[in-house]
């Protein structure tokens, strides 16, 4: 049986808000409705993306804002932050992980994870691994969106 990953509920404060910095960023607006006062929906899907967002009203009981680790898997981390960055979005310098968040490594090419933040260096990966340079951005309410720059993936995915 597969079981594919496609919508994921952000917890905001102002729909309006949301939905225009999300349109700013170039996300497509696949639903906007409004039912009543307690409830109202906004879907949007990232540029290639197979899976989408929705937030609104009457959606979550969730925090706003305390969504974190969202990650738009990219093959050009330099060209997507730049894309957003001439949107209006204000994106961080590109880095890297001395330890690396996720890498091939150890031994069995496995995954590798450190906390957040952990050893940050400025600039892409200097051989330009896949999975290695990264870019983070927030939305308006603190939600924590990591660009990933993949060029070759893991096997079988």
């Amino acid at each position: 049986m597969n079981m594919k990953l496609e919508l994921f509920v952000l917890p905001v404060s102002d729909v309006d808000r949301s939905r225009a910095f999300y349109e700013k960023a170039g996300f497509r607006l696949d639903l906007a409705k409004d039912v009543n006062d307690e409830f109202r929906a906004v879907h949007l899907t990232p540029p290639g993306s197979e899976a989408s967002i929705l937030f609104g009203t009457g959606l979550t009981t969730a925090e706003p804002g305390s969504a974190q680790g969202l990650y738009l898997i990219v093959t050009d981390i330099e060209a997507a932050r730049e894309d957003l960055t001439g949107r209006g979005i204000e994106v961080s310098e590109v880095f890297h992980d001395a330890g690396a968040i996720f890498y091939h490594g150890h031994g069995g090419g496995g995954i590798v994870h450190n906390g957040p933040g952990q050893s940050r260096i400025s600039g892409p990966h200097p051989e330009r691994a896949s999975y290695g340079s990264y870019a983070t951005f927030s939305d308006p309410d603190g939600n924590g969106w990591v660009l990933q720059e993949i060029t070759q993936r893991f096997p079988g995915r």
